[in-house]
């Protein structure tokens, strides 16, 4: 005899159906599970048979055999033993209910409570897509589950509510989504506090604006980390699609908070420079989303820019071109999205005064040459403004004039956004960084006297055609900043000084 449960799988990103089978002889008692399981899975063994035991449930005393098909893909964590357990349950005759329709997910503790698991978002909607009707998940998942329509949610909080649940004693309340939040609360850092640097702020909303990436060069305690701290308060609205999939993300790295269904603020990720090649682009024995992952339609902030070995800052060259990272294993391969904005800071040299005037530099020529050159000429070409933050004035730190705040250069960045969403309605494009080639030239439209400075910057500075889609880009989104349909001259100019800072620190 075979009883089965619908589970679901995980690879990469993307979830899979998992039929659990479970098959009962006679023989010396031994449980096997086969369908190539890793060690958390074979450990549910012993889970299983302390969660039942210590609920009341008789263990059948035989060869148990568990089958996890498709047994070609590598079974991974323990959210198995919600669906082993119901197997043995209608196996051992224990339990009398029909599961066709559903699935389950979760994993046990000794005492038969039923503990939360990784990447519940992608599973239910996966579900919704097969056509299940209902899915039993942890408690504390049971917010981002409750985000999918079509499918009925039932938060589980032990193996004891689930059994009442399938026999008719007492039905588990369906998860509601119109009373679960997202995540919330206000920021307590805003540009209003940022004395001075204009034309830093000018840039980084730019930035915002068109997801652009941006590079900041200053002296030590110009304000770099401060100005990139206070991105998050000026980036754009979420689009739905965008919560969904940056959600799904966080979901598999376990990293949404109890209670939350949608992350519906766009991420902010700083790793630290000892960071390795695969915790910033992802993988492991069981390959997870890196830092460059969890960031997608958020920003990824790289603070002491050189600092970072050079195979890390290598990593990055491909995904931000593709907007999607790929990791290979022999066990396959794994493709998680990676669309940000990768924000940059770094001195111009190590004692972080070449060039700027008000102090002399330390630094033999060698050694700024030896710094400098730590950021290779293909990955700089990737970054779309390279823009200098000088150090403050006294004047400027000790003036009570207020400053812009983030509230009002928001609104311009939402109102550009807007625009964009307008231009690239039915195309798989979010912002204006994100055009492809192929595409410029229908919407980056120059008028004459635009078309003629850009040839004369081409031609003048030996710009790479990578450079010249990035001002066009660049000079797009400064249009839209504006409200202008058509590129215009000084939107080129603008955009163009943005990619005139390498000449200055790294053409010497």
């Amino acid at each position: 005899m075979v009883e089965r449960i619908n589970g679901m799988g995980l690879r990469g990103i993307e979830a899979y159906k998992v039929e659990v089978e479970a098959a009962f002889s006679q023989g010396l008692p031994a449980f096997d599970v086969v369908g190539l399981p890793d060690a958390a899975v074979k450990e549910s063994r012993d889970r299983v048979r302390s969660a039942m035991r210590n609920c009341g449930f008789d263990f059948p005393l035989g060869h148990i055999t568990v089958n996890l098909a498709p047994a070609d893909i590598k079974k991974v964590g323990p959210l198995y033993d919600l669906p082993i357990l119901a197997a043995l349950l209608k196996l051992s005759g224990q339990l009398a209910a029909e599961t066709d329709d559903a699935v389950f997910i979760g994993e046990l503790s000794l005492s038969g409570s039923v503990n939360s698991v990784n990447g519940v978002l992608p599973m239910t909607i996966e579900a919704q897509k097969l056509g299940f009707k209902r899915i039993f998940v942890p408690y504390d998942n049971r917010a981002e589950a409750a985000v999918v329509k079509g499918i009925d949610v039932y938060p589980t909080k032990d193996v004891m509510a689930l059994y009442r649940h399938l026999t008719g004693q007492a039905a588990i309340e369906k998860a509601d989504p119109e009373e679960l939040t997202t995540t919330i609360g206000g920021f307590n850092v805003d540009f209003s506090q940022v004395k001075g640097q204009y034309e830093a702020k000018r840039a980084i909303e730019i930035a915002a604006a068109g997801s652009h990436n941006i590079l900041l060069v200053g002296p030590p305690g110009s304000g770099k980390s401060m100005l990139a701290q206070r991105i998050p308060t000026i980036l754009p609205d979420m689009t739905f699609e965008e919560m969904i999939e940056t959600t799904k993300i966080h979901s598999i790295a376990g990293n949404i908070p109890s209670g939350v269904s949608l992350i519906d603020r766009r991420p902010f990720r700083a790793p630290h420079h000892t960071i390795s090649p695969m915790g910033l682009a992802g993988g492991g024995t069981t390959p997870r989303p890196g830092e460059i992952s969890l960031a997608h339609n958020g920003v990824l902030f790289l603070d002491e820019f050189p600092e970072f070995t050079r195979q890390t800052m290598e990593v990055l060259r491909q995904p931000l071109e593709d907007g999607v990272v790929t990791i290979a294993r022999v066990s396959g391969t794994l493709s998680y999205p990676c669309s940000v904005t990768l924000v940059c800071a770094m001195n111009p040299c190590p004692c972080g005064y070449y060039g700027t005037g008000i102090r002399k530099c330390t630094c033999s020529p060698a050694a700024v040459s030896r710094y400098l050159n730590k950021i290779s000429g293909p990955l700089l070409d990737r970054i779309d403004i390279h823009v200098e933050v000088p150090a403050v004035h006294y004047e400027e730190l000790s003036s009570a004039a207020p400053a812009e705040s983030s509230e009002k250069i928001r609104e311009r960045v939402n109102k550009a956004r807007r625009l964009q969403a307008e231009r690239f309605e039915g195309r798989n494009i979010t912002a204006n960084a994100r055009i492809p080639s192929g595409d410029l030239h229908e919407f980056c439209v120059l008028d004459s006297r635009a078309d003629s400075l850009l040839q004369k910057a081409f031609d003048k500075m030996g710009l790479s055609s990578r450079a010249y889609s990035k001002i066009l880009k660049v000079a797009r989104t400064i249009a839209d900043l504006e409200g202008s349909d058509r590129i215009r001259s000084e939107h080129v100019a603008e955009a163009v000084q943005y990619r005139s800072l390498d000449r200055k620190y790294w053409n010497r």
